[in-house]
């Protein structure tokens, strides 16, 4: 009995010891990260900044995936049902909120996720292909009214935020458009300035060397207010839709139950190098207003763009199958 009980009190010694060192050893191994778009994109673009810092710093692994397709539901899936580890977090754009309403059927719901950071947020520029004569908002909205197809528009995919953007666009204004979904801003973009298609709204990051250079030509930018890398271009609210806004932002999630340890020190190490002025150059560099937000302000974030989204899609009428 003695014996038993002496090699009761070793093993759970030994098993309090080994339990707090095991959870302060996340990461273990190298840690997945999941890009709902493909690379190139903003948010692949500004995501691998953050990871890669994040490795640098750390000393551990943050690889990003490129987990395309279907405006984001595949990464968002795949973080979903991934297991609750740490091991798989998400680089997440609009579309987390945005497409459980606007998608007839998807394999999430907004409880399946663990919102661990909000990065920050960026406008979108509404872009016309150098050849229309669409030289303003007022030429675009007044071509959208004279027939259903009259504006081809190119997005980066279903549900993207650039579908959103644009849609809201319509709803406020009353024109109409062709939608052409892409896998990407990227391909989006080269077909606007080919002239297979008119239109596309992009992140700024990724329009302001093509508006430079006269490729494309910048409608308006969709945020409150002007973005600091593009202090000479006007806002579409600004261009004559009254009350628009419409951004893209970021933020870093794990599936539902992510460990307590797990949160806190993706959290902390996220915290930490949003403020080192390098990482911080670029990202804003990339267009992003970093709002460095802790896990809590990320739920109450997600929680009221959810709200949101679902009631202009709701009042909008779109769906996609």
């Amino acid at each position: 009995m003695k014996r038993f009980t002496f090699l009761s009190v070793v093993a759970l010694f030994c098993f309090g010891l080994w339990a707090p060192v095991s959870a302060q050893d996340y990461p273990a191994r190298s840690v997945q990260v999941m890009v709902g778009f493909p690379p190139g994109g903003s948010a692949d673009i500004v995501g691998r900044l953050i990871m890669q810092k994040l490795s640098d710093v750390t000393g551990k692994q943050f690889v990003v995936e490129n987990r395309t397709g279907a405006g984001g539901n595949i990464a968002f899936a795949a973080t979903a049902s991934a297991k609750a580890d740490g091991y798989t977090l998400l680089f997440s754009t609009p579309g987390i909120a945005i497409n459980p309403s606007l998608y007839k059927k998807v394999n999430f719901k907004i409880e399946d996720f663990t919102p661990i950071a909000l990065i920050g947020e960026a406008p979108l520029v509404l872009l016309a292909n150098a050849k229309l004569p669409i030289k303003s908002i007022n030429d675009l909205v007044a071509m959208g009214k004279t027939k259903p197809d009259a504006i081809r528009f190119a997005s980066s995919g279903n549900g993207s935020s650039s579908h959103l953007a644009m849609d809201v666009l319509r709803h406020m204004t009353g024109m109409q458009y062709l939608h052409i979904p892409y896998r990407g801003g990227g391909p989006a973009l080269v077909d606007v300035m080919s002239g297979e298609v008119d239109v596309t709204m992009l992140p700024i990051s990724e329009s302001m060397p093509y508006v430079r250079d006269g490729r494309v030509i910048a409608l308006g930018q969709t945020g409150v207010t002007r973005s600091t890398i593009a202090k000479d271009m006007p806002t579409i609210e600004e261009a004559g839709v009254k009350g628009y806004s419409s951004t893209t932002w970021y933020m870093v999630l794990g599936p539902a139950n992510l460990p307590a340890n797990v949160v806190s020190f993706m959290q902390t190490q996220l915290a930490n190098v949003l403020q080192m002025p390098d990482l911080r150059d670029k990202v804003q560099a990339a267009g992003v207003n970093i709002i460095n937000g802790d896990s809590a302000k990320a739920k109450e974030f997600l929680d009221s763009e959810y709200k949101k989204w679902a009631a202009l899609i709701h009042a909008s009428g779109t769906v996609i199958e």
